[in-house]
């Protein structure tokens, strides 16, 4: 214990700081360090919550393809980026967007947009609407096609 009020006496000296102000800030010191370990054991947590939702979506998308193909369609392309415009008073910005898959069938091609997980492959879900809107938007000589990869169901859907 005598060691530790010396060297604490010792650093007092050395910072010019009175004793009570260096305790001040070695406890901010160890506040922080605790709030820097809290924040980078919360990322690994949001890392591997991402990195198992990215892989059950992988494995989606892969039971998605068998499934088109049972149906009749030709997978022509995995991961397409789109790209469009909108316009705000008047100034067009550019937006892009990645789709899952792009198939055919009997001459007709079609977004394939592959969900899993309870709420996403809803067609009335708010995010997937709006993504499928997008796209109709924006592929417009596509048909749309919703994908629920763990149910086994393909959708047509329109607007």
């Amino acid at each position: 214990m005598n060691a530790a009020v010396d060297l604490l006496n010792r650093l007092a000296e050395l910072s010019g700081l009175p004793l009570p102000g260096l305790g001040l800030v070695a406890l901010l010191t160890v506040a922080c360090l605790l709030l820097a370990w809290g924040w980078h054991r919360s990322r690994g947590r949001v890392g591997r919550a991402n990195s198992t939702r990215g892989q059950r979506a992988r494995a989606g998308e892969e039971r998605a393809e068998r499934l088109l193909e049972r149906r009749g369609f030709r997978i022509v392309d995995r991961q397409v980026q789109g790209h469009g415009h909108i316009y705000i008073d008047g100034e067009a910005l550019d937006i892009r967007v990645r789709v899952d898959l792009v198939v055919r069938r009997r001459g007709r091609r079609y977004i394939a947009e592959v969900k899993t997980g309870t709420t996403a492959p809803d067609p009335t879900h708010p995010a997937t609407r709006r993504q499928l809107r997008e796209y109709a938007a924006l592929f417009p000589d596509h048909g749309l096609l919703l994908v629920d990869a763990e149910a086994g169901t393909v959708h047509r859907v329109e607007f």
